[in-house]
């Protein structure tokens, strides 16, 4: 994102969080499992590190707290490797790390967690694409904004057409089936009248209880 006088990076996914995922990946797959393969699978909205091999207890990921989770190393040998070529920071803090450093990235909030997912044959791990989810929710707040105002000149425009005649106060509340009066002042009355849309039919008593609202035909301007 460019500014005035300087660049502000907004990245899709943490870099430290694709490591340790990707390293993760090495670390823990099912050698054993013939054929099979690492996949880095990109999406507009996500990115999947899938890899042959399950939780090494057997237990879905999915149903529990990886907080509590103990690290067990399916290759002792590769996970040594890896600790000395310092892409391992300590033994069983890499799911975590990946969640952490995910939520340090500008514009997160928790609908962007990393999500995990196993089988007794494969272990996924899936980082979302915060930009892509973040300019998804914005375009939502828009269309829904762009649709409150949208209904809310369609019921401007229906309390003009029915005060084609003089009308109470209370006949437009209910005719728009708005209950508050406060609200229905600030929101539809009052802008209507300051607009010249509607006119009052005792203009010099505006608080009277026989007061009406009546919609300014457009002779009425000339």
């Amino acid at each position: 994102m460019k500014k005035a006088q300087f660049r502000v990076d907004r990245p899709d996914y943490a870099e430290r969080a694709i490591t340790e995922a990707i390293v993760n990946a090495l670390i823990h797959r099912d050698y054993i499992l013939l054929g099979s393969e690492i996949h880095i699978d990109m999406f507009d909205d996500r990115l999947e590190i899938q890899s042959p091999g399950g939780m090494y207890d057997g237990r879905p990921i999915q149903d529990r707290d990886i907080h509590t989770i103990v690290s067990v190393r399916r290759n002792p040998v590769i996970a040594d490797l890896f600790h000395r070529m310092k892409f391992m920071e300590r033994r069983g803090s890499g799911l975590t790390k990946i969640i952490s450093e995910t939520e340090k990235l500008p514009g997160y909030d928790s609908s962007m967690k990393p999500e995990f997912y196993s089988t007794p044959s494969d272990f996924r791990v899936v980082l979302k694409n915060v930009n892509y989810f973040s300019v998804t929710a914005t375009a939502q707040v828009t269309a829904h904004d762009n649709a409150l105002v949208t209904a809310h000149d369609e019921r401007m425009n229906i309390l003009v057409n029915f005060c084609s005649i003089p009308r109470s106060r209370e006949e437009m509340q209910a005719q728009i089936g708005i209950e508050h009066r406060e609200y229905f002042r600030k929101t539809f009355l009052k802008p209507l009248l300051k607009a010249g849309r509607l006119q009052m039919t005792i203009p010099d008593k505006p608080k009277s209880r026989n007061q009406k609202y009546v919609a300014v035909q457009l002779t009425d301007f000339q």
